[in-house]
């Protein structure tokens, strides 16, 4: 084809003449920046995880279909990030991905950590919510056993190596949780033993506060980013499928360790979120992540902040 001089197009070029548009074969990177006052954070895709409804608990699956259907998401889908954390000259990675124990849908972080130009060994710190795969899974390259941050230190609430390290808890617990959770989290933070540090509360890293949510896990912790006048809370698995347990709180998961506890939890990470109007993000909220939330009759919704085209 080409332009005549009436500015239409002329279907009588030969086909053999045209060149053909090549189309797009893959998405972008999953690399997203925000700027959270002098400290950059840096939302990284793992990739996504697909499973039924039967997991989820305090809710009829035909209403948590429902709801999802409803937000134009048929079928539960959850996101599995992490976030790079730049400030005071030190770069931190909060989560670590799902190693080579979730694919093919997951286990994509480090070709985007070297899509966003970074050198794993340039990382000096892991900051990890909790000890489940799907954050703690790819400190370790299964294969070779090494560690895939060779000069980082891994710092984690210290009840989550009490809980995934007692053998007694173990014995108790289900053949799918010990192999998924329990022998997982040992195989992937071993290789980190000399290099531990482990907190209670408080400041973890330059401008990032640890504030303990257990019920998902005993250990499981939120983290508050300051700089100046601005915050983001990074509130880790407090949701897994936002749609339905921001409009019902109360909607705990199969795998949570005390249902009741993370209930109680995410209640109050909600209120903080909702009552201080903080920017939030997690590893599940649909990349890259980050939102408000607001009040909707007894529960909430998540409200996508805008894309911000300079960091």
């Amino acid at each position: 084809m080409f332009l005549d001089r009436s500015g239409g197009y002329n279907a009588g070029t030969q086909v053999e003449d045209m060149k053909m548009v090549e189309v797009p074969q893959r998405q972008i990177p999953g690399v997203y920046h925000r700027r959270v006052g002098d400290i950059v954070v840096t939302a990284l895709s793992d990739g996504f995880l697909d499973g039924s409804l039967d997991v989820l608990r305090n809710i009829a699956q035909d209403e948590a279909r429902q709801i999802l259907t409803d937000a134009f998401r048929p079928a539960r889908r959850t996101a599995v990030n992490a976030f790079l954390i730049y400030s005071a000259g030190r770069l931190a990675l909060m989560e670590t991905g799902s190693g080579n124990y979730l694919l093919p849908t997951a286990g994509k972080l480090l070709a985007n950590i070297e899509a966003a130009g970074v050198d794993p060994a340039d990382i000096e710190t892991v900051l990890l919510t909790h000890m489940h795969p799907d954050h703690s899974a790819g400190l370790v390259d299964m294969g070779s056993g090494k560690r895939n941050f060779p000069n980082a230190e891994l710092v984690v609430h210290e009840n989550e190596p009490k809980h995934w390290f007692d053998d007694a808890k173990m014995a108790g617990a289900t053949e799918r949780a010990k192999k998924l959770y329990f022998q997982a989290a040992r195989e992937q933070t071993e290789p980190y033993r000399d290099r531990w540090r482990l907190f209670r509360q408080g400041e973890v890293f330059p401008g990032v506060t640890a504030i303990p949510r257990p019920g998902h896990t005993p250990g499981h912790t939120t983290f508050m980013v300051s700089s100046g006048k601005e915050q983001l809370l990074i509130w880790g698995d407090t949701v897994h499928v936002p749609e339905v347990q921001t409009a019902r709180p109360e909607v705990c998961m199969e795998f949570d360790t005390d249902a009741d506890a993370a209930a109680a939890s995410r209640r109050k990470v909600f209120d903080m979120v909702a009552t201080d109007r903080l920017l939030v993000t997690g590893m599940h909220l649909h990349f890259p992540g980050f939102a408000h939330l607001v009040r909707r009759g007894t529960g909430y919704q998540l409200i996508p902040a805008a894309w911000e085209q300079v960091v």
